[in-house]
């Protein structure tokens, strides 16, 4: 057998193991995850561009939670925020300590976080069908909720680019019932949006997608990756990610990054390193693929990390940017990389 195929096999024994009926998730305990060893197994290295620490393994760091979803680390407070979507919350872990609190109550059913270019939160609100900013002071302005006077369907994700400029993903998920949110009528398409930071003004980016996800940038912001979770296949609703350029403030040549992943289930959240490598969720398929992918910036499979939960979202954090903390179902897991995220504010 060969190196490649023996690590397959071994990734795939331990997610097998992992979910045993004695290590449920909702029975983990908070730290490294059971069985741990170094190096750790449940983190698969495919290709030698994949670069593992040896000794560094999946942690669980924070658990208690019904969907966690919108990861943002704040690297000048040492604490990571992520919204708790059906319990109406924005939580707060820090990092030197492990305290958990509520950062925000309600958060009106907030989904994705990040932060702009002055450290303000930026945050999609699906029960309010806006995304808002949090001033420096505490209070919140609402920066949209409108285009071309009709309501915004359910903000779900968003990124900031150098320039000032907020993009965001605005698909139907969190208001097509009540337990995220609330349920509408729908007065728009499933769309993403470029807010201008200084007129105010939005643009249609990327338009045709099922359900428009999450979104990142490339570190030098030449292209932009969107996870659109509505595609439609023979087993309901599927998943691919897509790639763009990003000419000024306007995308073009559409490509297909990673195609649909069937059975396997399907993906909702990305961000990239510095090394152009692109980082993606899996869940809601086969439980031994639940977890994160890693992909080159080619579109190659160079890495996998198993965890006992469907992962929604991801995103890099700790002082030196070399901790990926990923929001599984009611769980936040994390784990030392040999690489450091993409520059964020």
């Amino acid at each position: 057998m060969d190196r490649r195929n023996f690590l397959k096999a071994a990734g795939a024994a331990v997610a097998t193991a992992a979910w045993t009926p004695a290590a449920n998730a909702d029975e983990l305990a908070l730290g490294p995850l059971p069985g741990t060893r170094y190096p750790d197994p449940r983190i698969e290295a495919l290709d030698p561009r994949f670069r593992k620490i040896g000794n560094a393994g999946i942690e669980r760091v924070a658990t208690g939670f019904r969907w966690c979803e919108g990861p943002v680390y704040i690297r000048d407070g040492g604490y990571l925020l992520w919204s708790d979507i059906p319990n109406n919350r924005i939580m707060r872990w820090s990092e030197d300590d492990g305290h958990v609190s509520v950062y925000r109550n309600p958060s009106n059913n907030s989904n994705g976080n990040t932060r702009d270019r002055e450290g303000r939160l930026i945050t999609c609100e699906h029960d309010t069908q806006r995304l808002t900013r949090t001033e420096h002071d505490g209070a919140i302005t609402v920066l949209i909720d409108r285009f071309e006077g009709k309501r915004l369907n359910a903000p779900n994700d968003a990124v900031v680019s150098a320039d000032g400029a907020i993009w965001f993903t605005d698909p139907l998920f969190g208001n097509l019932g009540n337990y995220e949110g609330h349920r509408i009528t729908p007065e728009l398409p499933t769309q993403v949006y470029r807010l201008d930071p200084k007129s105010g003004r939005a643009t249609v980016v990327a338009t045709g997608l099922g359900g428009p996800d999450g979104l990142a940038f490339s570190p030098d912001e030449k292209k932009l990756y969107i996870v659109d979770t509505g595609v439609q296949s023979a087993i309901g609703r599927d998943s691919n990610v897509r790639v763009y350029d990003v000419i000024g403030d306007r995308l073009a040549n559409e490509k297909i990054f990673v195609p649909a992943f069937g059975a396997i289930g399907r993906s909702d959240g990305v961000r990239t390193d510095v090394e152009g490598n692109v980082w993606i969720t899996l869940g809601s398929g086969d439980p031994n693929e639940f977890g994160v992918r890693c992909y080159a910036p080619n579109g190659d499979l160079i890495g996998k990390i198993h965890l006992p939960e469907t992962c929604a979202n991801l995103c890099f954090g700790g002082k030196k940017r070399n901790r990926l903390f990923m929001c599984g179902s009611t769980s936040i897991y994390a784990v030392y990389l040999e690489t450091q995220g993409a520059l964020q504010p």
